[in-house]
């Protein structure tokens, strides 16, 4: 079959967009402190450009258009039932006020952060979701948050997501972020996005109840609206997850599924309750543009599935999902080809924009997936997880397009309907993993809009192999000879471009 070459896709900026999630309005985009450092501003973010004027919500303040980066403060003790409930605070970093830097949760379509904890019970193997609020640093909650009833022994994990580029932990106080254990990345390299909070202990539990018989994840489940695609390589008619190919894009596993209130008459924001939400007439909700938002949200309804849920100790025990459950299922139970954090993943590059093995493990860790081994590799490397990308992702989206077609897309600027957003997704994790490197051509033709937003796409679904696959590609964007520029969202070139 003869191979299609893809249009580039252009840069596209989006400034926001509201869709109508449950009845209600959801605005989507759809600095590294030593650890146990007291909350102080982090000077390594990027220098801001000239403010311009937008609204805040303490009234119409400055904000810095061209500022990607936020601190957000965490609070003592951030794992017990109190630090839980102790509100995070989002600022700006080098000393930049949330107006100077458009750090504020009013802005949270740009910079908004987002905060997750799963919660073990490690003796009945029962887990739990909590959602802490994050704040405008100098605001007060619209409503105070509720303070959770943790189990006996409890083992937590936090998530961090940022719609932002870098997100940099402070802790308020000098121990804050030792005694949660937190993990921003390795020393002068930030994660960016996300950042973490005990994983590795709350993974460790986690696999230790499964293997005693207390904790038993449910399967992905199938569906018979879903059309088997890839032949062995892909996953039949079983419900897509985090670590299958079907759905994966160049960060895999980022971000969260948290979403909170917004009272955009007073910029306060506050836990998403069934209370909450009948006590702040006309909220708006603010959600983090991740995979697992993508995935449980927007992709298993329209594919028939159902995304694996637990109790949310903030709204009297009603299901919700989290980005720690997503990981045990598909650690539980995986597909037939696994797709851990690649090396190529921008959110593991040093800050040379080189591949770091220590780092890409220290992520891989806070998230339960195995470190890199000669095993995983065979799927995973750089080379090999954009020959899988581009061998199951493609046929998925082909062989389901009509199905697809009819979904939501989660940003409209990048695509009008879910399977034109995930075409476009691909693409462009194709462009910034460096694919082309390893011998591959991008499997997808997008048409665009004049906004840049993809209308139609067609897939060539010959099977692909990677050569040089020793190669150390030129990242795009590192400004290093040869590299080509990176492909996406403007206000995201650097990591998430797609939005989710």
């Amino acid at each position: 079959m003869a191979v299609t070459v893809a249009i580039p896709v252009v840069l596209v900026l989006v400034i926001g967009i509201v869709v109508a999630v449950a009845g209600r309005s959801t605005v989507a985009s759809l600095g590294e402190a030593a650890l146990g450092a007291a909350a102080s501003a982090s000077a390594s973010a990027s220098p801001s450009a000239a403010p311009s004027t937008a609204p805040s919500g303490s009234g119409t303040a400055t904000t810095t258009a061209a500022n990607v980066n936020c601190d957000i403060i965490v609070p003592a003790n951030p794992l017990s039932a109190g630090g839980l409930a102790t509100p995070y605070q989002l600022t700006g970093t080098g000393g930049q006020t949330p107006a100077q830097s458009g750090c504020e949760m009013a802005n949270a379509v740009n910079l908004g952060a987002f905060v997750q904890a799963t919660i073990l019970n490690p003796a009945s193997g029962k887990l739990y979701v909590y959602d802490p609020l994050v704040i405008t640093k100098g605001t007060t909650p619209a409503v105070a948050p509720v303070v959770p009833t943790l189990p006996r022994g409890a083992v937590v994990t936090i998530d961090f997501g940022f719609n932002g580029t870098d997100l940099f932990q402070l802790g308020a106080t000098a121990n804050a972020l030792r005694n949660g254990n937190c993990v921003n990345g390795t020393s002068g390299s930030v994660f960016g996005q996300v950042s973490f909070c005990n994983g590795v202990n709350f993974f460790n539990a986690a696999f230790r109840d499964e293997r005693e018989g207390k904790l038993v994840v449910p399967s992905e489940g199938t569906s018979s609206k879903i059309v088997a695609s890839a032949g062995t390589l892909g996953s039949g008619q079983n419900c897509p997850e985090t670590r299958n190919f079907d759905m994966v894009d160049q960060d895999p596993s980022d971000n969260v599924t948290t979403e909170y209130l917004l009272d955009p008459a007073t910029g306060q924001t506050a836990q998403d309750t069934s209370s909450n939400t009948a006590n702040i007439p006309g909220s708006t909700l603010l959600a983090n543009g991740s995979d697992n938002t993508l995935l449980d949200l927007f992709m298993d309804p329209v594919l028939g599935c159902t995304p694996f849920q637990a109790p949310d100790l903030a709204n009297n025990g009603m299901p919700t999902s989290s980005q720690a459950l997503d990981e045990l299922l598909s650690a539980a139970h995986p597909p037939a080809i696994t797709a851990f954090v690649p090396e190529n993943d921008e959110m593991v590059l040093n800050s040379d924009n080189q591949f770091d093995a220590a780092k890409t493990n220290l992520y891989r860790e806070e998230i339960g997936q195995a470190t890199i081994s000669a095993q995983n590799s065979k799927t995973s490397s750089p080379a090999m997880f954009c020959q899988n990308m581009v061998d199951i992702q493609t046929p998925f989206l082909a062989a389901n397009q009509g199905l697809l077609a009819t979904g939501q897309s989660p940003v409209s600027g990048v695509g009008d309907n879910l399977l034109t957003f995930l075409a476009n997704r691909l693409s462009m994790s194709f462009t910034n993993l460096s694919c082309q490197t390893f011998g591959l051509t991008d499997p997808v033709t997008v048409t665009l809009n004049g906004q840049g937003s993809a209308t139609a796409a067609t897939f060539d679904t010959s099977e692909q192999t990677a050569t040089n696959t020793g190669t150390t590609p030129a990242m795009p964007g590192s400004g290093t000879p040869g590299a080509p520029p990176r492909t996406g969202r403007a206000h995201h070139r650097v990591m998430d471009p797609s939005g989710m």
